[in-house]
């Protein structure tokens, strides 16, 4: 049952990189104001714009992954009765 898990695993961690991207945007247009978010190469942004929009991203994304990993775990388990992971 546990390889049945890798092919859900991977479309809930798609769905959970679109969801990290939106809420990242989301976040960043509330704390700045800005529309835009910065990319590195941006000469509209200073470095510590990009610098900190890097960072915010990257925490935004990990805990976005690791809920959404999750929650994926536990709603295989509720539907087999298996933990995915290793135990």
């Amino acid at each position: 049952m546990k390889a049945l898990y890798r092919p859900l695993s991977l479309i809930v961690s798609v769905g959970g990189g679109l969801l990290s991207s939106a809420v990242f945007k989301q976040v960043w247009k509330r704390v700045t104001g800005e529309k835009r978010t910065p990319k590195a190469t941006d000469r509209g942004f200073t470095a510590w714009q990009v610098v900190g929009a890097a960072a915010l991203q990257g925490a935004i994304v990990g805990a976005v992954r690791a809920a959404v990993d999750r929650a994926g775990a536990a709603g295989y388990e509720k539907a087999t009765g298996a933990w995915p992971g290793n135990e």
